[in-house]
């Protein structure tokens, strides 16, 4: 499965917070195991609908916006929902459902097509996620979604990014765990926010 992580702009949500609390609702999954010492856990990601859009050369403006346009309004849906946390457009105006803001924002970068990919709030379906009018947006389910991830803070920069990635491999390599696709980065907070305070992750796909 290709996707992966997460940019938010400043426009992206009004409650986001210096010292950490975006205000939005976070995918869900089963913790398997824990290893608190080092940041470490096993999940299970048993349901997502994901939204995504190619990142092309590794551009992750484009995406985002495309897929930003889409969760403010450019889509075919026509059923109102739930807000779970503000939404605002900076510039074009669009007609369609708003949907709510789930973090984290996965990017794939180290694959044939690097994707960028928003999760959908956790009751929308196949069916009931509205349509793109960009026909470049793909929507797609991911079920059981095992994964190896450790947390971090500061900057979602390359060498961060790295350092705590070797840290988990390291951590696989002791516990026999074994990965079965690439590294995926993974945030939780907009840029607003204090990197002490910001809330990463890096998750690698395993058995």
């Amino acid at each position: 499965m290709k996707f992966g992580i997460f940019i938010f702009f400043a426009v992206l949500l009004s409650g986001c917070s210096v010292f950490g609390d975006n205000g939005v609702e976070s995918a869900p999954y089963d913790l398997i195991r824990a290893d608190e010492a080092v940041g470490i856990e096993i999940r299970n990601y048993q349901s997502m609908i994901l939204v995504t859009a190619s990142m092309d050369d590794g551009n992750e403006n484009p995406a985002f916006r495309k897929l930003f346009n889409y969760i403010t309004g450019d889509n075919q849906g026509a059923t109102e929902i739930s807000m779970t946390a503000p939404v605002f457009m900076d510039s074009e105006q669009t007609e369609g459902t708003e949907i709510a803001m789930t973090a984290p924002v996965f990017m794939a970068e180290n694959t044939d097509e690097p994707s960028m990919s928003f999760v959908m709030p956790k009751h929308f379906t196949l069916e009931t996620t509205p349509k793109p009018n960009d026909p470049t947006i793909t929507v797609s389910k991911v079920t059981d979604y095992k994964v190896a991830a450790i947390k971090f803070s500061g900057t979602l920069g390359d060498n961060n990014v790295n350092e705590h990635t070797e840290i988990l491999r390291e951590w696989m390599l002791k516990n026999n765990v074994e990965a079965v696709g690439a590294p995926v980065k993974a945030g939780y907070n907009g840029p607003l926010t204090i990197p002490f305070f910001r809330h990463n992750e890096v998750l690698i796909p395993i058995q």
